[in-house]
């Protein structure tokens, strides 16, 4: 046993049925040798598969587990939420539930945890993926550290382990709808480590994440955490004037040179009016991905609505009360 600290395990569940029962397997042989005090809380985001049905045969004979089943699908991010708002354990590990985050690094987390880091995210050093999808992925979290107005760690997805004063930051203090917890996470300023891994393959299935699916998390965390496309409008407007302004100079000079002959040139005209529209076009796509989402922002809409609730810890007294 490491600590009798108490330890919440939150998993986002989509399409994860033929990974539950190796998942919880897994969990088994590592968190009793870690803590005496543990849980267990699986947040079925509306999986079309036969997941809940899995989950509630195993929290029927297991205390340590807590099932929250949602209404709909609200993505993983506000499955994460919905996971540690029911956590009642002095840490959470935020895990997928696909098995690419492997539970066998959770003791590593924990140690660094004990050492006095409040947050200890993992870093993919390496993922077992198509070439493409890694290089994408390496200049996503360049781009985003380099556009956030703070130190972003590169590499480190939402997998990763939260002190309690973390946990209830994040639920207390941002209440923003459109949520990128991994951003969240390192806006905190908390102190934190990296706990490097190889991100694995899928367990079983297929996966869920599309390229339109990244370009849309790309998009969230770009516009979510800076406002640095905003200014670049500003400097496109000033290199856009000051080439209209070099390329009069340059058209006046022809029209002395050519003994006041105007200069011709259809293609250059076409040309001209082509980028100058596709600059419009690129600066009114910016301003239109932050008016969506003040928008999101505005409504106030729930991130999430739980259907049902599987949790018998009071009953077999298996964790601590609830943190306040």
């Amino acid at each position: 046993m490491k600590t009798a600290r108490s330890l919440s395990i939150v998993i986002a569940c989509y399409r994860d049925a033929g990974s539950v029962r190796e998942f919880y397997r897994r969990l088994n042989e590592v968190l009793p040798a870690l803590t005496p005090h543990y849980e267990i809380i699986y947040v079925n985001d509306a999986s079309p598969d036969d997941a809940e049905k899995i989950l509630s045969e195993l929290a029927a004979a297991d205390p340590h587990l807590v099932v929250v089943s949602h209404t709909r699908n609200f993505g993983s991010q506000n499955a994460f939420l919905s996971g540690m708002g029911v956590a009642r354990g002095d840490a959470v590990v935020l895990m997928d539930g696909d098995l690419q985050d492997p539970p066998h690094l959770i003791p590593a987390l924990v140690d660094k945890w004990l050492e006095g880091n409040d947050i200890v995210y993992g870093v993919r050093v390496r993922r077992i993926d198509t070439l493409f999808r890694r290089i994408a992925y390496k200049l996503f979290y360049r781009l985003f550290r380099r556009l956030a107005g703070f130190r972003i760690p590169v590499d480190a997805g939402d997998f990763g382990l939260m002190d309690r004063k973390v946990v209830n930051a994040l639920l207390s203090d941002f209440p923003e709808r459109l949520v990128f917890l991994r951003g969240l996470r390192a806006y905190t300023g908390f102190k934190h480590a990296g706990v490097e891994y190889v991100r694995p393959p899928r367990f079983d299935g297929r996966t869920t994440n599309t390229l339109s699916g990244n370009i849309r998390w790309a998009k969230l965390a770009i516009f979510s955490f800076s406002h640095r496309p905003l200014e670049y409008i500003s400097l496109l407007a000033l290199y856009c004037m000051l080439g209209t302004f070099l390329a009069a100079l340059f058209y006046l000079g022809v029209y002395f040179y050519n003994a006041r002959q105007p200069p011709s040139g259809f293609m250059t005209i076409l040309l001209a009016v082509l980028f100058l529209g596709s600059v419009q076009l690129i600066c009114l796509s910016i301003l239109a991905e932050y008016l969506g989402h003040i928008y999101e922002e505005v409504k106030q809409r729930p991130r999430f609505i739980v259907r049902d609730i599987i949790d018998n810890r009071d009953k077999s007294g298996t964790m601590p009360a609830a943190h306040p």
